[in-house]
């Protein structure tokens, strides 16, 4: 079978549908990943086809002005009123990862279609070449359940009623945000008009889109709710390539005492990463523990380090987590399934997007401390973040035993053969 993924973003949106790549292409199947190029490299490596896609959006993202404006968007309301700011010069871009990503579609000629949500239009282009396509994705955003809200709206004990009421929201947003895109490529592709049927988890006939949800039923329950054709797998681990090797200086920094504490926040650098760097010092001295930071704050220099703090540039999560005392991080969800997995307590600092969703379920399941937003952060409750998770037994203890049971899940395995059975019951059809 041959399957098109298509995904856009930071490496956060990327790596998870690699890892989901790597399983689908193990068990068979021939697997093309449709996203930016900046990523292409990474894509390859790991053994998969690539497709082409601009990088407009990740440039725009990672900017200064992106910075500003993405620390805003910490909630729904955040992410809407952020849209519209950016609608302008967001438009001609989206316009062009359309038309790149359908390109993409022609060209290899797939069997099946997957999806992240930001692939704009992956459902029309499955009907525009008779095939299907699910969604994959590692947020419990798309599907109304009356369980909890949707991700990025207050837990209000309001009822089911608030609670479906937040995903019928996020649908429509959604729809208004992607449609005036696709309608004119319906059009042009002579594909009949957007039906009211249609919205993310609907094909435009009103069929349900099947969807594989990216992450652990013991970090956020799967609903009774749910139907059949939604499955929650457990998270999509791309663990380390069989011949990367830690340097030297690291091996020995982490040899000479006892466990350190790892900080790192991704690609998203904030809007003074010089500021941030020197918070992210000086709380690790306060809390008088030894430290690994992680690159991604412009102008930390390694030699303004105390002996006590290792810069590093990268290193798998899976060989690195499992020797520290606790990580620190922004709450993406590669980074919090990895610390999760390695049974470490967390303290998670969100930028905007699901990070601050992450960052509450780390602290819901009594694996970490309360979130701290990065537009708050100081060296004084950076400090006592990391000395809580550090020292509170119950913390400690509730993360060692989350992390035995993520270690016995496989998502990847798992959403591999849900995608295959809803193949075979389609051919039945």
């Amino acid at each position: 079978m041959k399957i098109l993924i298509i995904t856009l973003g930071t490496r956060g949106d990327v790596q998870p549908y690699v890892a989901l790549g790597k399983g689908l292409k193990s068990a068979g199947h021939e697997v093309t990943l449709c996203t930016c190029a900046a990523f292409e490299p990474f894509i390859t490596e790991h053994g998969l086809s690539y497709a082409y896609m601009n990088d407009e959006i990740i440039q725009m993202i990672q900017s200064s002005t992106g910075s500003e404006i993405m620390e805003d968007a910490d909630n729904f309301w955040g992410m809407f009123k952020v849209y519209l700011r950016l609608i302008k010069q967001v438009a001609p871009m989206q316009r062009k990862i359309m038309a790149e990503s359908w390109r993409a579609a022609q060209e290899s000629n797939p069997d099946l279609i997957l999806f992240h949500v930001k692939g704009l239009g992956a459902p029309h282009f499955a009907e525009k070449l008779g095939v299907p396509s699910m969604m994959a994705f590692y947020l419990p955003i798309y599907t109304p359940t009356g369980a909890f809200p949707a991700a990025g709206f207050p837990n209000w004990n309001l009822g089911a009623w608030y609670n479906r009421l937040t995903y019928w929201l996020i649908l429509k947003v959604t729809a208004l945000a992607c449609n005036k895109y696709i309608k004119p490529w319906r059009k042009e592709n002579g594909l009949p008009p957007l039906s009211r049927k249609v919205d993310t988890v609907h094909t435009n006939a009103g069929e349900r889109i099947p969807i594989a949800y990216g992450y652990s039923e013991h970090v956020t329950p799967r609903p009774a709710d749910l139907p059949d054709d939604v499955k929650v797998t457990g998270f999509w681990f791309l663990d380390r390539l069989d011949d990367w090797q830690p340097p030297d200086e690291l091996v020995r920094f982490l040899d000479t005492g006892e466990p350190p504490v790892y900080v790192g926040f991704g690609s998203i650098s904030g809007r003074k990463p010089q500021r941030t760097a020197e918070i992210v010092i000086e709380a690790l001295q306060r809390a008088n523990v030894r430290g690994i930071i992680a690159t991604g704050w412009g102008g930390l220099d390694a030699s303004q380090l105390p002996e006590t703090i290792f810069k590093i540039e990268q290193a798998p999560h899976d060989w690195l987590f499992p020797r520290m005392a606790a990580v620190v991080h922004h709450g993406g969800v590669g980074t919090t399934s990895a610390g999760l997995r390695a049974g470490r307590p967390t303290v998670v600092c969100p930028f905007f997007g699901d990070q601050p969703y992450w960052g509450s379920r780390v602290h819901a399941l009594g694996v970490g401390c309360k979130p701290i937003p990065q537009k708050k952060l100081t060296p004084e409750n950076l400090a006592a973040a990391i000395r809580e998770v550090t020292t509170n037994s119950d913390i400690r203890k509730n993360a060692a035993a989350l992390g035995e049971k993520i270690r016995a899940e496989n998502g990847v395995k798992s959403a591999v053969k849900f995608i295959e059975g809803r193949m075979r019951e389609g051919q039945k059809m």
